[in-house]
Order: structure tokens, then C-alpha cells, then sequence
């Protein structure tokens, strides 16, 4: 993938965007910039492998379902003043696909905050929105939906059915072309394979 191209039309469509080689810089810029608040993790691999919200706990009011079940979580994840999440898959023309089965990942992201935090490694870029699309619901999805005890179609050949099971997780697709209007949106891109 074209990192450089789409760093620059990330630009273009209005996100600042910081690039790293690793993690772990990754991770000391935004324990750097984050400090004092209140701070939302979406449903992130990303996040996790990172050590976010270890990190960030020391200095500021972390809410995450993953560390603190519950929908009271939930909902203090998506009122934080800072929210980080990731993308399920990114497109060197600069959009962002993410897919939820709950919602409060993609609400997180695309209302309410005073800034969010889109934390991805450079294996989420894709060449085009059709190749992203593909990514999102049969690697990302696919591989996420095996955390869970659900047994829907995609669990038995790897490749999403678009399917009607009751246990299905990808429930609803957000595209963010640019970063939402009243809301600070920053992309940390990182030059390593993270999350699904």
C-alpha cells in the first residue's frame, strides 16, 4: 500500500494525521497528548495490544467494556471527552470502515466527543473502497466474530454469508468520508500488522 498517498488524502478530507514506526511510539504520543479527562476505548485489538488503557489509566478516567463489563460502560465509553478506536479497514483515497454488532464503537466514533482517536497499523489500508469493504467484513469481522462463542455461517469457511443468524456481530457498516462536523478526529497510523 501507498502510505504516503494516503497519509496525504487523509489530509485532504480534513484529518490531522500522525504517523509512527511502531507501537510503542505510537503509544507515548498518545499517552503524551491524552491527560486529565475522560477517555472512551472502543472494541479495539489495536487498542489492547497497545496497552491503552493500562497506559492512560494512570493519568486520566479510562472506560472500557473489555476491562469493566456492562452496559453503565457502554455508556460512559461513548460520553468520554476522548475517544480512541480503530478501523476495521482504511482506503489509500482516505475513507474509514468500521462495522459493529452493538453500536457503541461506531457512536463512539461518529458523535458526541471533543476528540477522537483513530489508532490503526498501515495492514488496514487498502487500495479501494471495494478491497476496504471486502477486508472489513471477511478479515476483520470474520476474525473478531471468533472470540465469541457465536456460531454463525462465517465461523465454519472464513468468509462472511451477509447472513440472518441471530448470533451474527456485524450488524451495521459506518464510512466516514471525512471527520464529523463539531468533533477533533485524528488518525495515528502506525507502520506495523495491529488488530484484525
Amino acid at each position: 500500500m501507498n502510505v504516503e498517498k494516503a497519509i496525504k488524502n487523509f489530509q485532504l478530507r480534513g484529518y490531522t494525521v500522525q504517523h509512527f514506526a511502531t507501537g510503542a511510539e505510537a503509544a507515548a504520543y498518545l499517552n503524551a497528548q491524552i491527560d486529565n479527562t475522560t477517555v472512551g476505548i472502543g472494541g479495539s485489538m489495536t487498542a489492547q495490544e497497545l496497552g491503552l488503557y493500562e497506559t492512560l489509566s494512570a493519568h486520566n478516567q479510562v472506560f472500557w467494556h473489555w476491562k469493566e463489563p456492562g452496559w453503565d460502560t457502554l455508556h460512559q465509553e461513548i460520553t468520554a471527552k476522548v475517544f480512541i478506536t480503530s478501523a476495521n479497514a482504511m482506503t489509500e483515497g482516505g475513507e474509514i470502515l468500521n462495522i459493529d454488532g452493538r453500536g457503541n464503537r461506531l457512536a463512539g466514533q461518529i458523535f458526541g466527543q471533543k476528540k477522537v482517536y483513530i489508532v490503526a497499523g498501515t495492514n488496514k489500508l487498502c487500495p479501494d473502497f471495494e478491497s476496504a469493504l471486502f477486508r472489513a467484513r471477511n478479515t476483520a469481522a470474520v476474525t473478531n466474530c471468533k472470540r465469541f462463542p457465536n456460531k454463525p455461517p462465517c465461523q465454519i469457511d472464513d468468509k462472511c454469508h451477509d447472513c440472518r443468524s441471530p448470533e451474527r456481530i456485524c450488524r451495521a457498516l459506518v464510512v466516514q468520508w471525512m471527520p464529523m462536523m463539531d468533533m477533533e478526529s485524528e488518525i495515528v497510523l502506525i507502520d506495523e500488522d495491529l488488530g484484525y
